[in-house]
């Protein structure tokens, strides 16, 4: 199969900054922006600028910081919110005016009240205004997957004629499967697309837990962008992760031929970084950048991971920017990755005070979730200490 190259839409510092708890100042978001550029993204929507000055104010900071990457500004296909993207967008050296129209019946009805006439007229006509101003313009049709598909279709053609460079089909509220979800790229790249030079970009919610399963089908369907943020961070559930959709495509090369420009190096660091600026840590289970995902407890995985990192390990901590895999000791550890933490603490045992030394291990492991350097020192017979300090 042919390789083709998969453009990272970073919007960690607009839809992931919507999430409860989350928000960023100026100065937070230009130091995020700087690292997304140094992670290697491609796109980094830096705000949404009609919604408040903050955000006009950070587009333009991020704009004049960022000038080897693309920037975008979020708006409505309404003139003022084009125009305010567009003077936001002035300086920077690759914009992108980012408009949105939802296109599902239920956003008609009681959201935008308006009929599917009304909305084609929208769309085009914002497109072509967002057009006049960039030479870049991403469209997309908010609530796509519960949307007529005929009706999605028309709409997308609308903003296609108009002028968009990128169509963007949303899983809004996170409610596509994966089949059905490339099925729908499919459709679009066929009857919208066609031989035209339009990219097809993916922005999925995480709401059912799907969020990266439904953006590497649609990778497999079409798509040619996908939209996610830093650990994961934005409406409701969140987004689909950077670090997890990243990893999938450079782990799996075998079964996904794409190519990204993420230096994998920078997940760590970044996703660190985020949760440092927003105080708010990703859980420890976190696929790729939790502090569990390269740790283990149970006695036949450390084996296993002291014998070949490979045993349980299909990628290495260093390849996300982690240093090393952790041994974590407690109930469920054996007595290789026991010892192996007493060598590096400097004790040799023999294999009679080995045996001992691991039965007051696993005694004291039973009282205590947490065991320490100093709890394994103390249990080291006294004339044992005594003989490696000497």
């Amino acid at each position: 199969m042919e390789k083709k190259n998969i453009r990272i839409f970073d919007t960690t510092l607009r839809d992931g900054e919507q999430s409860p708890g989350c928000s960023m100042n100026l100065s937070e978001k230009v130091s995020m922006a700087r690292q997304l550029e140094k992670l290697g993204v491609d796109i980094i929507e830096a705000g949404f600028p009609i919604a408040s000055e903050g955000d006009f104010e950070a587009v333009k900071a991020v704009s004049d910081e960022c000038r080897n990457v693309t920037v975008a500004a979020l708006c409505r296909t309404v003139d003022g919110d084009i125009d305010r993207a567009a003077e936001a967008l002035r300086k920077a050296a690759n914009p992108r005016i980012h408009t949105f129209l939802a296109t599902s019946d239920i956003h008609l009805e009681y959201k935008l009240k308006k009929t599917r006439e009304e909305v084609l007229e929208m769309a085009y006509r914002g497109v072509s205004r967002a057009r006049d101003a960039a030479s870049e313009v991403e469209f997309s049709a908010e609530d796509a997957t519960r949307s007529d598909v005929d009706f999605l279709c028309e709409v997308l053609s609308a903003a296609a004629d108009a002028g968009a460079t990128i169509l963007n089909i949303p899983d809004t509220v996170g409610y596509t499967l994966p089949e059905e979800y490339r099925a729908l790229i499919k459709t679009v790249k066929e009857k919208v697309v066609g031989d035209r030079d339009i990219a097809i970009s993916v922005h999925c919610h995480n709401d059912l837990g799907l969020a990266v399963a439904n953006s590497l089908a649609a990778i497999d369907g079409g798509a040619t962008q996908v939209e996610c943020t830093v650990n994961g961070i934005g409406e409701r559930a969140g987004n689909a992760s950077l670090e997890e959709f990243v990893m999938a495509c450079t782990v799996r090369a075998d079964r996904l031929p794409v190519g990204h420009n993420i230096d994998t190096t920078q997940l760590y660091p970044t996703s660190r970084l985020l949760s440092s600026i927003i105080s708010f840590d990703v859980q420890p289970n976190k696929a790729i950048v939790g502090r569990n995902a390269f740790a283990h407890e149970a006695g036949i995985h450390q084996h296993g991971v002291l014998s070949n990192p490979l045993c349980y390990e299909i990628m290495t901590p260093e390849s996300v920017g982690v240093s090393k895999n952790s041994i974590v000791l407690g109930k469920h550890s054996g007595r290789h990755a026991l010892l192996a933490r007493y060598e590096e603490l400097g004790y040799h045992f023999e294999a009679e005070e080995a045996a001992a030394i691991y039965t007051r291990f696993v005694a004291l492991a039973d009282k205590k979730k947490s065991i320490y350097d100093q709890d394994l020192i103390a249990i080291v017979p006294e004339q044992v200490r005594l003989q490696a300090a000497a």
